[in-house]
């Protein structure tokens, strides 16, 4: 499974450490960076991580900043992306099952190394329930198409 990843300052060292846990894990990662912890804007890193997720480059994404919060905002802007701000295990999993989510997004002030790893364990091995929630995400899609 590939998987893209990308950050900006505040969230270098926690994707630092998930590309390094996750690649132990077996997991193919893709960094779109930064390749060095320096102030950056987080908008370039969401959009390079949407874009690996709508060229089917990458199969799910992680985004991580401050919060979590920009990050979400940005990756939810284009067209077939579902990016999930989670601080839980079961945010994640129910991400994944209800909303098929295929960008995680994590603040790295705010959640800790082992926690966010369990997060993005949880968000990569569940999978999308379909059934009522189908309904749900196609109607994501018809507002997507106006």
């Amino acid at each position: 499974m590939k998987i893209g990843i990308g950050s900006d300052h505040a969230g270098f060292e926690l994707k630092e450490y998930l590309k390094e846990s996750l690649k132990k894990e077996g997991y193919e990662i893709i960094d779109y960076g930064p390749e060095i912890k320096k102030v950056v804007d987080y908008p370039d890193y969401a959009e390079k991580v949407a874009k690996g997720i709508l060229s089917k480059e990458i199969e799910f994404g992680i985004l991580i900043c401050g919060t979590g919060i920009g990050m979400d905002i940005v990756a939810n802007k284009f067209k077939g992306v579902r990016a999930a701000r989670c601080c839980t295990t079961y945010d994640a999993v129910l991400a994944r099952q209800h909303n098929d989510a295929n960008v995680l997004t994590l603040g790295g002030r705010l959640i800790g190394k082992g926690l966010a790893l369990e997060i993005v364990k949880e968000f990569l091995s569940t999978t999308f329930t379909k059934g009522r929630h189908l309904r749900r995400v196609n109607k994501i899609k018809k507002i997507e198409n106006g």
